[in-house]
């Protein structure tokens, strides 16, 4: 997670990070959507190569532990 200090306050800047989802069809990319509405994220979701680029300010493990709730072969790829 990236931070910036302006003045006296710390602001939390999100970063885009990439993962690896061995997704085959709709219906994984719909866990995937599943999974991650339920956190406060931009996402977007490239099924044919297999990628997921997750805009948040939450720690990339984090990220990481959720979409392996969906049951799915995960690797977090590193910051976009």
């Amino acid at each position: 997670m990236k931070t910036v200090t302006m003045g006296y306050n710390q602001v939390f800047v999100p970063q885009k990070h990439e993962f690896y989802v061995d997704m085959t069809c709709e219906g994984c990319s719909g866990a995937v959507t599943r999974v991650l509405n339920k956190l406060d994220v931009k996402f977007d979701i490239d099924l044919p190569n297999k990628k997921v680029f997750i805009e948040s300010d939450k720690d990339a493990d984090e990220l990481l532990e959720t979409l392996k709730k969906t049951g799915k072969t995960v690797n977090y790829i590193g910051p976009k």
